[in-house]
């Protein structure tokens, strides 16, 4: 439903002392940043003419004032007398909530007494059982035979029934002490979250909180739809993927989530999120660079000290101006009065993933369904996009250091979305592979995924022949010749692209000559005009296989190394 008499209330700093009634508000939306979120509590309002006296009471502590925004739409006509924060401090008288967990503490302490005299009870058991077969085995006399007058000695069959007592006594005693040492620990864990949960609360027991009031001059009896924005500390969110490769398709599904956390103070239930790439702790501009003086160094140890007095004082205030900077300036008016107007826009339909804004310093995903996010701290896992990419499957390898291939995979974010740095687990079909990090790719660039080993390339590498031996008339010269065969085979139904590496030595010394014999010097290509065979600016040698299904290839490598007799050389295998 659309309202007239849209107003924008924009904020003084006046203080009120004014008897006020309290808005029954909630929180309807956030927008969360790397490091604080800006929430948005909304109400619904009947207002008679004169003044009106609006209380947020409740409010985190650590809300930024400097951030606050106000908004209305409605019937009512209206005109912003001020906005103002004060400091107050909740009730510190017990509640039933505290009562209740510290009962429940009891409870689990007796019955944790309980166990713990049992186990000592069966300590003792086991104890006893081991001092008597001690005893018996230390072979310790008997009563005298009275009618022989000697010493009873115990039988085989008493020794074996001793031991079958000894052995089922210990077996259960062990059994039951296994039992009871883990229902223990149960019970320590869960005392332990109670404990943190009672914690929390006589925490807050005496805190202070932040009470907003608006005062309103109202022209018009009516309606109005409000809105308070404000940004506080303690949430964050971060990027989350899953890759899934579909090998027989050649593509990757590619699924893009946000891992929000909320320890803000305020429970957010059934909101509408949104996730933002802007870092407003940075502040508008670049950092001023000082000068870089080069002087004479004389300090004095009082002139050091107040030197790093000054940097410290210095690198306070940058912190200080950081985090009572406003979100940011190229999103924050703009922003928070187009998202006000949202109540009288027409609702549409939308998909499963999120909507994606850019501007010209960052963008922001908005969450089509609403979320529920509690103040303690957990990550809550949203989705922000679901896309299929098309991509360019290849096997890497490096033989000399393991005779695996890896597959990687190749795509272009052709989405409007930016991938963020972030965690990735990676999957083959459903089998999960490996986690690793993606880094930022930006709409349109090209990017890689790692995919771990597959035996189904099979990698051989073998020395065929090191041969030295001495060169010249005189035989002042030395040359050593290797000689290495790779040996790939495609097992795999389906042809496919292999790419490895091969070292060729690179000489530092001009006495040292390095000459590649096979593959001829006329096969290898360059960076600018590539061949199967390539040659790196750091002298490696770098195949690029298209193998058939089934097809076996067997590469020769050949080269040597010469230098003078006289002359040590390092790096010679």
């Amino acid at each position: 439903m659309k309202l007239p008499h849209p107003i924008v209330l924009m904020l003084l700093g006046c203080p009120v002392l004014l008897r006020a009634a309290s808005v029954d508000s909630h929180i309807s939306a956030a927008t969360v940043y790397a490091d604080r979120a800006v929430i948005t509590r909304s109400a619904e309002l009947d207002l008679q003419p004169g003044d009106n006296v609006l209380v947020f009471e409740h409010l985190p502590a650590s809300l930024v004032e400097q951030s606050l925004q106000f908004a209305a739409h409605g019937t009512a006509s209206a005109t912003i007398l001020d906005v103002n924060a004060q400091t107050t401090f909740v009730d510190t008288s017990p509640s039933a909530r505290v009562k209740e967990l510290e009962d429940q503490i009891g409870d689990l302490s007796k019955q944790s007494r309980a166990l713990e005299d049992r186990m000592a009870i069966l300590g003792d058991e086991r104890d006893f059982v081991k001092r008597m077969l001690t005893s018996a085995t230390q072979g310790r006399p008997a009563a005298p035979d009275s009618e022989h007058g000697q010493v009873a000695r115990p039988s085989l069959d008493d020794w074996q029934k001793l031991y079958v007592y000894s052995e089922d006594a210990l077996g259960k005693i062990a059994t039951e002490l296994r039992t009871l040492d883990g229902q223990h620990n149960d019970l320590v864990g869960k005392k332990g979250a109670l404990n943190l949960q009672l914690e929390t609360l006589r925490n807050g027991q005496g805190k202070s909180v932040k009470d907003v009031t608006v005062r309103l001059q109202v022209a018009t009896a009516g309606k109005l739809e409000v809105e308070l924005k404000y940004a506080v500390p303690g949430a964050t969110w971060a990027p989350s993927y899953n890759a899934r490769l579909h090998a027989e398709e050649r593509s990757v599904g590619f699924e893009y989530f946000g891992l929000v956390r909320n320890s803000t103070g305020e429970d957010w239930k059934d909101i509408l999120l949104t996730l933002s790439t802007a870092r407003p702790s940075l502040g508008g501009g670049a950092p001023e660079l000082p000068p870089w003086v080069v002087d004479e160094a004389r300090l004095r140890a009082e002139q050091v000290g107040y030197s790093a007095t000054r940097n410290t004082l210095a690198g306070t205030l940058i912190r200080e101006k950081a985090l009572n900077a406003p979100p940011s300036a190229n999103t924050s008016n703009q922003q928070f009065l187009s998202e006000a107007g949202a109540a009288s826009m027409e609702t549409e339909a939308f998909d499963l993933s999120a909507v994606v804004e850019a501007n010209a310093t960052s963008a922001t995903f908005k969450i089509p369904a609403t979320v529920s996010v509690p103040a303690n701290n957990s990550v809550q896992k949203v989705s922000i996009v679901s896309m299929k990419l098309a991509a360019t499957l290849q096997y890497e390898a490096t033989p000399k250091l393991a005779e695996t291939a890896f597959l990687s995979a190749a795509a272009t974010n052709g989405s409007d979305y930016p991938l963020l740095a972030g965690a990735m687990n990676t999957f083959l079909d459903d089998t999960f592979i490996a986690a690793s990090r993606l880094k930022t790719v930006m709409p349109g660039e090209k990017f890689e995924l790692h995919l771990g080993a597959d035996e189904g390339i099979a990698i051989k590498r073998r020395l065929v022949n090191r041969f030295a031996e001495d060169t010249g008339l005189t035989s002042n010269g030395r040359r050593i010749t290797y000689e290495y065969l790779v040996t790939i085979t495609n097992n795999k139904k389906t042809a496919e692209r292999v790419m490895f590496k091969e070292p060729l030595p690179q000489s530092r010394q001009e006495k040292i000559v390095v000459k590649l014999i096979e593959p001829d010097e006329d096969t290898v290509g360059t960076k600018e005009s590539p061949k199967e065979v390539t040659r790196e600016e750091d002298g490696k040698l770098v195949w690029r296989l298209d193998l058939k299904p089934g097809e076996k290839r067997e590469i020769p490598l050949k080269f040597s190394i010469s230098y003078p007799s006289e002359l040590r050389v390092s790096g010679i295998e």
